[in-house]
């Protein structure tokens, strides 16, 4: 259960959040280290949600925490020219994964889990553009709410706009299953697959560190690519 009092003592954290995450952390792993895809796409227990076609011939797993500023350039910057050229035109599927390095981190992404439904779950019959909607409001609004001075007021007016009421707000914050399994995703992303920094990418399980410009995913994506 996340309070008022966490959106205070998260947003107090996130300059060492930042400080550190990016660069210390991904000199452990390296661009050419792959995982086991077979385990690598089995969804979490909230389940899955994605961009593109699901038969797509390559696959992009990033783990993002909303409160990482090379996530944000990624999402705002990189992405949309990645969604032109391959998802929107069926070649790529991107899997979003929750991967939250504080207690901010973890109330927002409490919140775009309950712009599915109430319990979090993505699923068959389930309208995934709200929850990327709202994704990526929280990208190209970061700034404001991450860092600045009040990211409660902050946070609910984004999710006001999003249509979602006060009383939904205080209950999606009081749902211990979704932070249970936001916690459990993260962990076994740390355990199972090596993720240790923010964005993290796997492309048919080959592992991509950082915010890389939209070029080098495709020197990685092409190759991969039907004749």
């Amino acid at each position: 259960m996340l309070s008022r009092r966490h959106f205070i003592e998260g947003s107090a954290a996130l300059g060492l959040v930042a400080a550190f995450a990016p660069a210390a952390l991904a000199q452990r792993r390296t661009q050419t280290e792959t995982v086991d895809v077979a385990q690598l796409m089995q969804p979490g227990p909230l389940g899955d949600v994605w961009l593109g076609k699901a038969d797509a011939p390559v696959t992009i797993v990033e783990y993002a925490s909303l409160t990482c500023g090379h996530c944000a350039s990624f999402h705002t910057g990189t992405l949309p020219e990645l969604k032109k050229k391959y998802i929107e035109t069926g070649k790529v599927r991107l899997v979003f994964r929750e991967f939250a390095l504080n207690q901010l981190d973890a109330a927002v992404y409490m919140l775009t889990r309950c712009a599915l439904n109430a319990d979090g779950k993505a699923g068959e019959g389930v309208d995934q553009a709200r929850y990327f909607a709202l994704i990526d409001v929280f990208f190209q609004q970061q700034r404001t709410w991450a860092f600045g001075g009040n990211p409660l007021e902050a946070v609910t007016a984004i999710t006001r706009q999003a249509g979602m009421t006060q009383a939904q707000f205080e209950a999606c914050l009081n749902n211990q299953a979704i932070l249970d399994a936001l916690n459990a995703t993260r962990e076994r992303a740390a355990s199972a697959f090596g993720v240790e920094s923010t964005p993290t990418f796997f492309v048919n399980g080959k592992r991509v560190l950082g915010a890389q410009p939209a070029a080098e995913f495709e020197k990685i994506i092409d190759p991969l690519l039907p004749a």
